[in-house]
């Protein structure tokens, strides 16, 4: 695998109980070579849960990308023209976030950094953790599934019985998704089993 020198931006979302599973597919892109800029959403930024504290992950995020944070929309918008990405990836992607992106809302800083990415036609990683992928945000799903320079990081039902409309992404494939993505192929199979 070739990511060295490859320039990443990282968005992460609201997804918590999924960062675990999301901070060691970061380090290893760093572990890759590759240039990673680190953004994140309001809720990243603000919101404390069971699962750590947001000043925690921030400088969780901080430690391993060894970059400033972009936390702001105005922030992420050079992203387009002025300071290109290779390849943006959203990880963990959640419900909210999937619904806003599907139907062309930028509200967070992330979203602005995947629409500029997608301005400058390079691929944009979905890695999705949503409890209503299959549900009422299954249309938003299939709009994504069929875009344009949109890929997806595999992802399964992760408890069928218990959430039967939820996804989550395969996140240790992270690093194959970019690099088919950026080569302009999705990584197969997308459906696999948690």
């Amino acid at each position: 695998m070739d990511l060295k020198g490859k320039r990443i931006g990282f968005g992460l979302t609201g997804s918590h109980c999924t960062y675990d599973a999301t901070f060691p597919e970061l380090q290893r892109l760093m572990d890759l070579g590759a240039e990673v800029v680190p953004i994140v959403s309001y809720t990243v930024q603000s919101t404390d849960t069971k699962f750590g504290d947001a000043a925690d992950h921030l400088n969780k995020i901080k430690d391993i990308t060894q970059k400033p944070l972009i936390s702001s929309i105005p922030e992420a918008e050079p992203l387009g023209p002025k300071e290109p990405l290779d390849c943006m990836v959203i990880a963990p992607m959640t419900g909210n976030s999937l619904s806003k992106f599907a139907n062309a809302l930028t509200d967070s800083p992330v979203l602005m950094a995947a629409k500029a990415t997608l301005r400058n036609r390079k691929p944009v990683v979905l890695a999705i953790s949503t409890n209503d992928a299959i549900g009422l945000n299954g249309t938003n799903l299939a709009k994504l599934l069929a875009a344009k320079n949109i890929y997806f990081v595999p992802f399964g039902q992760d408890d069928p019985a218990s959430k039967p409309t939820s996804l989550v992404a395969h996140m240790n494939l992270l690093a194959e998704t970019i690099e088919k993505a950026i080569e302009g192929e999705q990584l197969q199979p997308i459906l696999r089993e948690y």
